[in-house]
């Protein structure tokens, strides 16, 4: 079993901020469900983020994935490419308001472009999201997109998150550098791989190009080994099934302050399934001697 680091306590000048890599399938939502009490408690963790358009079987997100995760103690969740896989979900986009769709969809696709997260009575985060160009399918350009964003949101709060869902790292570290000093934080998702460059840039803002993956790890990007290896090599349309075993969460956790939303600090944490199961055990135990 591999702990996890204990992070600093967090002062009441900064708000710490657990954002969660890619969820996938039901491996990666039970490891989420167990895992935010412990960010919370053990972590000081004030606000999670998760971006969940791979929590239905390894593409989008349903109704119900998404109930699990706000009961569990999500508070915003975002969504990418596979945003409208799971029809049902496009109700939620249209009526909740800590759910978003990528900002550079065309204007007439349904839900929410940007939320707004309030921490306490004084504190607000303004979460965005946007789908990077390269290898990706067509779509709005995500610099500009995010530029109307934060028109939009103008003296709402100066902690502003955004979520860049991309393939090339290019295309991440050009908007991290685009929107540093001008956001808190840019953060990238989709690969399912964590990135090593993890950092806080020239202008405070924080830069991560992708959190990584949360859910089979014993797989290729999450899903069956066999049956990824059969599809590419043997060009058969195998459907690729979610993997079951080595269960981790990758997440970025980020201290920002209240005043500026400049970032202080920016840690990436792994956390392994049987470490949390261990911690609810004896989490459990000391609630008996007591």
């Amino acid at each position: 079993m591999i702990e996890p680091a204990i992070l600093p306590p967090v002062d009441e000048n900064a708000v710490r901020v657990a954002f969660i890599g890619d969820v996938v399938g039901k491996p990666g939502m039970r490891i989420v469900c167990s895992t935010v009490p412990w960010l919370r408690r053990e972590q000081g963790v004030q606000c999670v983020i998760a971006n969940a358009e791979n929590a239905a079987d390894g593409s989008g997100l349903r109704c119900k994935d998404y109930r699990r995760l706000v009961e569990h103690g999500v508070d915003g969740i975002t969504l990418g490419d596979h945003v409208f896989r799971k029809k049902e979900i496009i109700g939620a986009l249209e009526s909740e308001s800590n759910l978003i769709r990528p900002a550079n969809l065309p204007s007439e696709a349904p839900g929410a472009s940007h939320m707004i997260l309030e921490v306490d009575e004084e504190t607000k985060i303004a979460i965005f999201s946007a789908l990077g160009r390269v290898f990706m399918k067509p779509v709005d350009c995500p610099f500009h997109a995010i530029d109307r964003q934060l028109e939009e949101t103008v003296g709402v709060t100066p902690i502003q998150i955004v979520d860049f869902h991309a393939e090339a790292t290019s295309d991440m570290q050009i908007m991290g550098r685009y929107l540093d000093g001008r956001v808190s934080a840019v953060l990238g998702t989709h690969t399912h791989v964590a990135t090593a460059d993890d950092c806080i840039l020239p202008g405070g803002t924080a830069f991560q190009s992708d959190v990584g993956m949360t859910g089979p790890f014993e797989s290729i990007l999450g899903r069956k080994i066999d049956a990824v290896l059969e599809a590419t090599l043997k060009s058969l349309p195998t459907p690729f099934q979610v993997a079951t075993a080595d269960i981790r969460l990758n997440a970025t956790v980020l201290d920002l302050e209240r005043g500026t939303g400049k970032c202080r600090s920016i840690e990436r944490i792994e956390v392994r399934e049987d470490y949390i199961l261990a911690y609810q055990e004896r989490l459990e135990a000391s609630k008996k001697v007591l």
